[in-house]
């Protein structure tokens, strides 16, 4: 039997920022499959810290994968958000990272997977900032994601309000006190699996 492919596309949110190797929500999700009787590979990321969906996008153009894949998922935006980024462009961006997404899931739609901007607010490391500010620039940035998603009817899971727990829970995050650690990780694979199972 083939493999599940999963291209995990994203920031430091999908490569795992925070965490140990392994740790990040892509291989949870991956092992959670694995799990229910699926055989999958292991998935393809092109994520990395810092990056933007200007990034995300320029890096992309670059990339011949001279393949589909069974599942794309999509996390962007929440260096768009710190950086000060237009919403505009942030559209802009993102519309055309969801049309490569959807082109690299073999143009079906319901193989793409859009995840919203986690909610740095609630962390220690947002202490400096305007904590209220930034919660409702991520609202807006996230309402063109998922927008975004349904007009295609692409997959949309809403990982704002799960990662607003790490208020209450230091444990969620890793040792910088702002990216999730290998347990919030855990969570969001969790989260993400039954919209995958509705999907494959």
């Amino acid at each position: 039997m083939a493999k599940i492919s999963h291209l995990a596309l994203g920031d430091s949110y999908t490569a795992g920022t925070g965490a140990t190797p392994g740790a990040n929500w892509p291989a949870q999700l991956a092992r959670l499959l694995d799990g229910r009787g699926f055989s999958t590979a292991e998935p393809v990321l092109v994520a990395r810290n810092g990056w933007t969906s200007a990034n995300l996008l320029a890096v992309l153009d670059r990339i011949d994968f001279q393949r589909n894949f069974d599942l794309v998922t999509l996390l962007i935006g929440a260096n768009d958000q710190f950086d000060g980024v237009p919403l505009e462009e942030y559209e802009r961006n993102f519309q055309n990272l969801l049309g490569k997404a959807i082109t690299l899931a073999a143009d079906i739609p319901k193989r793409v997977i859009v995840l919203s901007i986690p909610d740095w607010s609630v962390t220690p490391f947002a202490h400096p900032f305007d904590r209220g500010q930034v919660a409702a620039q991520i609202e807006r940035f996230n309402a063109i994601n998922r927008q975004g998603a349904k007009a295609v009817e692409c997959g949309y899971v809403d990982l704002t309000a799960q990662s607003r727990c790490a208020a209450t829970d230091l444990t969620l995050l890793g040792p910088d006190r702002l990216h999730p650690s290998g347990k919030m990780y855990a969570n969001w694979a969790r989260f993400i699996l039954p919209v995958v199972l509705g999907r494959l």
